[in-house]
Parts: C-alpha cells; sequence; structure tokens
C-alpha cells in the first residue's frame, strides 16, 4: 500500500482517504508507532517556492539506528554528504535528475521527485502501526485519522495534530476554520484530461474520482491561472501512481500541456 503527498498540500493515506492540508511546519509523515521498537520515522517539511507554489524542502528519515536527510540533490546520512547510489545495512538510496528512491529492507520504499510529490510503500507487517499524515494503515477510511471516539477533525485540525515540535521553529498552524472549500467546478476539463486515451491502462487500477476531486481542487485554487502548476501536479500524480500500480501510462505532456 502507498501513501502520498503531491501538487497543492494533497494527501492520500495508506487507507485511501484523501485530503488537503496546508502545513508549513515540519509534520510526521508516517512512522512505526509501536510503543516498543520503532523501526523508522519519516518527517517532512514544505515550503513555498518562488512561485507561491508549496514544495518539499528536506525529507528527515530514521530507520533503525540510521539518520538520513534529504534535499534537492543532497543526500546526508549520519551527518555525511554521500553519493548515490549508496548502500549500508539494509538501506539502499538511489538518485538522479528527478527522483530519489529509498529502499530498506525492513518493508519501506520511498520515492521523491525533488520537488511536490513523495510516495512511501510499505509492507503490511506494519497494517495499524503507523501514525502521521499518512494514518494508520488499519484498512478502514476516516477511522482513527478524522474520527476518533466521538469526536471528529477535519483535515486541518489532523494535520496541525502531526506537527514536530521543534524548540525553535517559526512556524504557523494553518488556521482550523479555514478548511478549504469544496469545488464543483471543471469536472468535465479533470475528468477528459484523465481519460485520455495516454491513460487506458489505468483506468483499472486506480481510483479515478479521487484524482478528478483532486485536479478539481487545484482548478479552483489557481482561480483561472494556467500556470503547469495548477495544470499538471495531479495528473503528474495519476501517472506516477498507474505506473506504480503496474500500468503503462502513455505520453501525456505535449509542447503546449505540462
Amino acid at each position: 500500500y502507498v501513501c502520498s503527498t503531491w501538487g497543492n498540500n494533497h494527501f492520500k493515506t495508506f487507507d485511501g482517504d484523501v485530503y488537503q492540508f496546508p502545513g508549513l511546519c515540519e509534520y510526521n509523515f508516517v512512522s512505526d508507532c509501536r510503543e516498543a521498537y520503532k523501526e523508522f520515522s519519516v518527517h517532512i517539511q514544505r515550503a513555498l517556492n518562488s512561485n507561491g507554489h508549496p514544495e518539499i524542502q528536506y525529507i528527515l528519515m530514521k530507520i533503525k539506528d540510521i539518520m538520513v536527510y534529504l534535499k534537492p540533490n543532497l543526500v546526508v546520512v549520519d551527518g555525511r554528504i554521500v553519493k548515490t547510489p549508496y548502500y549500508t545495512s539494509g538501506v539502499l538510496i538511489e538518485s538522479n535528475e528527478i527522483y530519489t528512491k529509498i529502499y530498506a529492507k525492513l518493508g519501506m520504499a520511498l520515492m521523491w521527485n525533488q520537488q511536490d510529490a513523495l510516495m512511501v510503500e510499505l509492507d503490511n507487517k506494519f497494517n495499524n502501526h503507523t501514525c502521521g499524515l499518512c494514518g494508520d494503515y488499519n484498512g478502514i477510511q476516516i477511522y482513527n485519522e478524522f474520527i476518533k471516539g466521538d469526536a471528529s477533525y477535519n483535515s486541518i485540525t489532523y494535520g496541525n495534530m502531526q506537527k514536530i515540535s521543534k524548540p525553535n521553529s517559526k512556524c504557523e498552524d494553518p488556521d482550523e476554520t479555514q478548511a478549504l472549500p469544496s469545488c464543483n467546478e471543471h469536472r468535465d476539463e479533470c475528468q477528459r484530461l484523465l481519460t485520455s486515451s495516454a491513460f487506458a491502462d489505468c483506468r483499472l487500477r486506480l481510483n479515478l474520482e479521487m484524482y478528478i476531486q483532486a485536479c478539481m481542487q487545484d482548478k479552483c485554487a489557481c482561480k483561472g491561472k494556467d500556470d503547469s502548476f495548477c495544470l499538471c501536479s495531479t495528473i503528474s500524480e495519476y501517472s506516477r501512481q498507474c505506473s506504480h500500480a503496474g500500468g503503462r501510462p502513455g505520453e501525456w505532456r505535449t509542447q503546449s500541456f505540462c
């Protein structure tokens, strides 16, 4: 199962919940949350780039006793900058100009496009043992993330709960009353983009509606600006997840589009 985050602060949990959370602090993306020995943790921090779009600034991972710090074109292991491919007890790190990938023998794979999109795949031995923005991986949507006992949370409250408190960090929590408005426009355009012939092999592999909804949110948030981030980030994510699910997306980018 895969948890991912991409584009305009979209998140998809292991259990399939999709939400948006615009926080710019450091957050627990996914961690092993068992009481005794925690096998891994992945923290992320986003920042707005010069165009005002969110990008992942860094990823901080602990795999057993190894600390890995990733920034675009930079891999630091236990405080030392390393060249990739790099292998150390049970962890393989690969990178090229576009992706950084980490494979851990304990049952985890991570892939980051060095910009906005991160996905983590976990072995099902971690079912019901994770916490963070990716949820608890119990196979049931909403439960224990957005509904806990009698309480229910919106996505911003849930996201703020995943913040890593650091003594000297200066970052504001997003306002919980400002949950993002839902958007009902642009369905036809998003559906057309995501069902083009290039994606014929993807339709049965992924939940199309989820990506249509994310695309609609993106189009609304962009308020008519047609920059590539607005249009392309969710379509790129659909293409990546299709490949990851064993599909073969065709060439969907053109000179005039993305």
